[in-house]
């Protein structure tokens, strides 16, 4: 599940929280809810990356960096492939539980725009690494992290509390979406040599 990777994936969650908070919006619920969904749509896509890298036999061998699950065969592709549907499954859960807890402060379209979300949230994360056509094979990786792990992130929980778009979230969403970016690219230089 990479654990390591969760707390920069929180970061969006906690501060567009810590903003709605600052500006009188607080709810316990939406804000633990957001945890957990979040930290389902991080596992989710670490478990397919684990299992398109494999898949694809960008993870061998003579891959550097930790270990992965099914390249060294701690876990079979069938039981990795379980995991991706658990992760899903669950994600989704904790994501319909997210939106029912924020109806009140939504109007129907947002309502129908975070099901939206929720849904293109899932397929990124599966479609990163797993498929024939897997955009991180295309270089849309850095795009889909900066988008979706800071200005969503950051943007989308703010107004789950009822709150209505303001300039002055664009800021850090925009930095921890170039952080996560970052984060990805230095996992990419590190191995670049074995996936040329």
């Amino acid at each position: 599940m990479r654990l390591r990777t969760l707390p920069l994936s929180l970061s969006g969650i906690i501060v567009g929280s810590a903003m709605a908070g600052h500006s009188g919006k607080w709810d316990s619920l939406i804000f633990w809810l957001a945890i957990s969904t979040t930290v389902l749509f991080q596992i989710l896509s670490n478990l397919a990356n684990d299992l398109g890298d494999s898949q694809k036999g960008t993870d061998n061998e003579d891959r550097i960096g930790p270990t992965r699950g099914v390249q060294s065969g701690i876990i079979s592709e069938k039981g990795m492939k379980l995991g991706v549907i658990t992760a899903a499954v669950l994600a989704v859960v904790s994501a319909s539980l997210l939106i029912c807890a924020s109806a009140h402060n939504l109007s129907v379209q947002l309502v129908w725009f975070y099901i939206f979300l929720a849904v293109l949230s899932i397929l990124a994360a599966i479609l990163y690494t797993v498929g024939k056509s897997a955009y991180g094979y295309y270089g849309f990786g850095d795009l889909m992290v900066f988008l979706f792990f800071g200005v969503l992130s950051v943007l989308g929980v703010f107004s789950l509390y009822g709150l209505s778009f303001e300039w002055l979230t664009l800021m850090p969403a925009f930095t921890i979406g170039l952080w996560s970016t970052a984060v990805l690219n230095l996992n990419n230089m590190r191995d670049i040599e074995n996936d040329r």
